[in-house]
């Protein structure tokens, strides 16, 4: 509605109520009225309600027509136009209007402005709603914020690829609602029977866990619609909720459970302004990390890796480009300690996450030593260089196979725990360690070669029908590495409360499913030193929540040992996986 109509229309509205109100006045009691004063009064606060709300910015455009902040400011306007009206009826004229008919007609005019902007908006509302015609018809599951942002959006832009067509709630209050004239048409029971009037189904609760999201999954496939979901609210970081931000469904968004937040204030206190250095950048934790660290405006960010490429990959995904001349990208190899020296002398960072390591547990107990110069030495290397320029902060990433290790990768790591812990004790920052289960979606676990798998055709090969593992997808991972900067002290090592362990035959299955594949499941059984069930702390090792209701703060200096790597260097190489058991089995070892 056009500025000028829209005065036109309010200015319109004060002589016709106030001339009714009279009008009822005279039915309900017969008296004298002044309609000279009646109709002076109704253009003194009409004249005062044009003035006010020119000053509101009610006819400059600042909003839209029939929103609640126009609707505010229109009260505001009335509120001093009857408060003029009625004192200059009092004060001025003798005899006065009866202060009924002014408030009548005050209230009068209130109601037709609010009526003609609210039909108004209902007309402009019938004119611009898309046309389903040529559009992907949208049902969109959940009628709360998230799902009432999504609809405006769709509605409010005519070039839309989508238009909505319903909304579906499962919490029975929300049954009657309507968002924009879309109307909730039922639960996710009713799924099925509405098939016919969607083409997708857009889950819009950011903050939806894996189990709900597995039920809406499996309806809406049943169903035969393609299935969207909005990101969570952190991956959101404050930016509207709309269709354009809405991915496919990914088997990490069937996990389970409700994936950990972080205290976003925490974190961007002790990384805002800092120089931050993450090793292993190009892998797939180093370089979510990244990411998420860029989003708390650190001074600088150094990333260092081994791979060249990996290193290029991830400068495309932070910088859009990856023509790698930046500084701060950095080819080293954690193995090298005269080179570790020399780029923490030159870039002198105050915050480092450690996250490169060699993490294949069936390729390290074929080849312990290169597990032992990485996972070891090199961890060892990282510390010591971050000792000589005093970080302030230094971040361990670990694995929950470090808990009661059986195998190489879970006895390197355990090391490294211990090295960290022990530098700690040393150092006047805080080291510490954050322990995990299997990074969904990482390079080189399971699903990716499940998914490889399937688009061979099958079959998907399980070790075993009864194997679990604690599973998290990679920015879930990484919101933890950095909280746990946040919030770890020397002297404990920080684990994920991750919930129930997830069978890994139920993983494949769902996938099996997502991808509409015939892909049969074949049993290889376990590998050497693999365990059937993970844990995530090691015996006698006590865990408590601390600040973060998700995450356990484990008393890793209770389970310190002292080992000395450089003695396992001598043992030979047939020799020192069983080495590397003995030391972490407080068995008889040189090494102790």
């Amino acid at each position: 509605m056009y500025p000028a109509v829209l005065a036109l229309s309010d200015i319109f509205a004060f002589i016709p109520a106030f001339a009714v109100a009279g009008l009822l006045r005279s039915e309900l009691e017969t008296v004298a009225l002044q309609w000279r004063t009646i109709f002076w009064v109704a253009s003194i606060a009409a004249g005062v309600f044009l003035v006010a709300g020119w000053f509101l910015y009610l006819y400059r455009n600042r909003y839209r027509v029939s929103t609640f902040e126009e609707l505010s400011v229109l009260a505001l306007a009335w509120t001093a136009a009857a408060a003029a009206g009625c004192l200059v009826n009092i004060l001025v004229f003798d005899p006065r209007a009866p202060t009924s008919v002014v408030l009548l007609g005050m209230s009068g005019a209130g109601v037709w402005m609010v009526a003609s902007r609210v039909v108004w908006r209902m007309l402009r509302r019938a004119e611009t709603r898309p046309d389903p015609r040529g559009r992907k018809r949208v049902l969109v599951f959940g009628a709360g914020d998230g799902g009432s942002q999504v609809v405006k959006s769709m509605l409010s832009d005519t070039g839309s690829r989508y238009v909505p067509v319903g909304l579906i709630d499962d919490d029975p209050r929300k049954r009657n609602r309507s968002i924009e004239g879309v109307r909730v048409l039922g639960s996710t029971e009713n799924i099925a029977s509405l098939k016919d009037r969607a083409d997708l189904l857009l889950i819009a609760v950011p903050s939806a866990g894996g189990a709900l999201i597995s039920r809406i999954s499996a309806e809406a496939d049943a169903a035969g619609l393609t299935v969207l979901i909005l990101p969570s609210t952190t991956d959101l970081f404050g930016m509207m909720a709309t269709i354009e931000e809405a991915r496919p469904l990914e088997i990490a968004d069937l996990l389970g459970r409700t994936e950990v937040e972080i205290d976003g204030k925490s974190v961007s206190d002790y990384l805002m302004g800092q120089v931050v250095l993450v090793t292993g950048a190009g892998g797939s934790i180093g370089s979510e990390l990244c990411r998420q660290i860029l989003k708390f405006e650190p001074k600088r960010l150094v990333m260092v890796d081994r791979d060249e490429t990996s290193l290029q990959g991830v400068q495309i995904s932070v910088a859009g480009h990856g023509l790698l001349d930046d500084d701060n990208i950095v080819l080293a190899n954690i193995r090298d300690r005269d080179r570790m020296f020399e780029v923490f002398e030159r870039h002198c960072p105050s915050i480092v996450f450690h996250a490169a390591a060699l993490k294949h547990l069936p390729l390290l107990e074929s080849h312990p030593r290169e597990g032992l110069l990485t996972n070891v030495f090199g961890t060892a290397n990282v510390l010591d260089a971050a000792k000589a320029v005093g970080v302030t902060h230094f971040v361990n990433v670990s694995t929950d196979k470090a808990a009661n290790p059986t195998s190489v990768l879970g006895t390197t790591k355990r090391i490294a725990e211990s090295l960290t812990l022990r530098a700690g004790l040393d150092a006047p920052g805080q080291f510490i360690s954050v322990r995990f289960g299997n990074v969904i979606g990482s390079r080189g676990s399971v699903l990716p070669a499940f998914q490889m798998q399937i688009a061979a055709g099958g079959p998907i090969t399980v070790t075993h029908p009864d194997v679990t593992r604690y599973f998290m997808s990679i920015p879930e991972a990484s919101r933890l590495v950095l909280q746990a900067g946040a919030i770890g002290i020397t002297g404990e090592t920080l684990v994920l409360d991750m919930g129930e362990p997830m069978k890994i035959v139920d993983l494949a299955n769902n996938l099996i499913r997502h991808y509409k594949s015939d892909a049969e499941i074949v049993y290889t059984g376990l590998r050497p030193n693999e365990k059937l069930h993970e844990v995530l702390g090691h015996d006698g090792e006590t865990m408590a929540k601390g600040v973060h209701p998700r995450i356990w703060h484990a008393d890793a200096a209770s389970q310190l040992r002292v080992c000395d790597p450089q003695q396992l260097l001598d043992v030979a190489p047939t020799d020192l996986a069983v080495e590397l058991m003995r030391w972490c089995t407080n068995t008889e070892s040189a090494t102790q």
